[in-house]
């Protein structure tokens, strides 16, 4: 398989709103984890973290994870990553998921994240399966994959139809036709990522694979993450105590709809008074400008997520 050329060269991972949501999320999610009795600040955190290591900062920061591991193949961008490594506790290894992963030490408690910015492929359906083979019980996986059509010449559905058929041999399952138009692609990639992880984890024994995430965004393409802990029925139990309403983001059960991560186009001076009135009753409007009611609803879920930009003249 020819080596696909870093996403970092083309894609501004610092500047990604709806991206940046669903990292703060992850981190308030984390620590609710931890709240129940779930040791993450001893885990190993391993990534992508190309040459910006946004995750890996956010990560280190706010949940003191201080063993990190970030994955690169791309070695023409060996010399970026390395000047860009914020933190000593970051190792870089200059290769692929699917060398790596079999080499994660058993004896760590892991939170995995196989971020990819394209389509589903047979590359990354054997990492979820080794991942999901070969992690640690309480560790943590997370998949994030492009659900836009995969054949950017064509939108029809038999040609997704085919993709699929062709990069997801031995996880597909029975498809009807329908199962690929644009607007059904978010849920059958679900499917056969979750095709790939139950496969995984189909000859472990007393654990299984707790889904906590499953969430649809775009900064641009249509994204979609999903992931869970491999935990036994004593980590069963220390996540039901995880308050579910508070962390309104989270879907314990893939069948239920992700929660699809909304950023409202915003001005930083409506941000303002916005903020200063949150969080809402519902149904509130401000007094100084309008905006649809959805708008305020949406913005009232995430603001404490949402980060604000401003441009720094020096």
């Amino acid at each position: 398989m020819i080596p696909k050329p870093s996403s970092a060269l083309r894609v501004p991972y610092d500047l990604r709103p709806a991206k940046q949501v669903e990292r703060r999320m992850l981190v308030d999610a984390f620590q609710r984890i931890a709240q129940a009795g779930f040791p993450i600040r001893d885990y190993q955190y391993t990534g992508f973290g190309a040459f910006y290591f946004i995750d890996f900062i956010l990560f280190h920061k706010l949940l003191g994870i201080d063993k990190m591991l970030s994955i690169e193949r791309d070695i023409t961008i060996e010399d970026r990553v390395r000047f860009n490594c914020p933190f000593d506790c970051i190792q870089i290894t200059m290769n692929s998921a699917e060398d790596v992963i079999p080499t994660l030490s058993q004896d760590h408690r892991h939170i995995i994240w196989l971020d990819y910015d394209y389509p589903t492929d047979q590359g990354v359906l054997t990492d979820v399966y080794l991942a999901s083979s070969q992690l640690s019980c309480m560790s943590i996986l997370l998949i994030t994959v492009d659900v836009e059509p995969p054949d950017i010449s064509s939108e029809e559905p038999q040609a997704s139809k085919v993709y699929f058929e062709e990069e997801a041999v031995g996880f597909i399952g029975l498809y009807n036709l329908e199962d690929f138009t644009k607007s059904k692609l978010p849920k059958t990639n679900m499917q056969i990522l979750n095709n790939a992880i139950d496969e995984g984890m189909s000859g472990r024994h007393d654990v299984d694979f707790c889904p906590l995430f499953h969430f649809l965004y775009a900064d641009g393409h249509r994204m979609l993450t999903i992931g869970g802990m491999i935990a036994s029925e004593a980590e069963k139990r220390w996540l039901k105590s995880i308050d579910t309403v508070k962390a309104f983001y989270l879907r314990t059960d893939f069948s239920i709809p992700p929660y699809e991560i909304q950023v409202p186009r915003l001005t930083r001076k409506e941000r303002h008074i916005l903020d200063s009135s949150m969080p809402c009753p519902s149904g509130w409007q401000p007094s100084e400008f309008n905006l649809p009611q959805e708008s305020i609803e949406v913005y009232r879920e995430i603001y404490r997520f949402l980060p604000a930009y401003a441009e720094l003249l020096l």
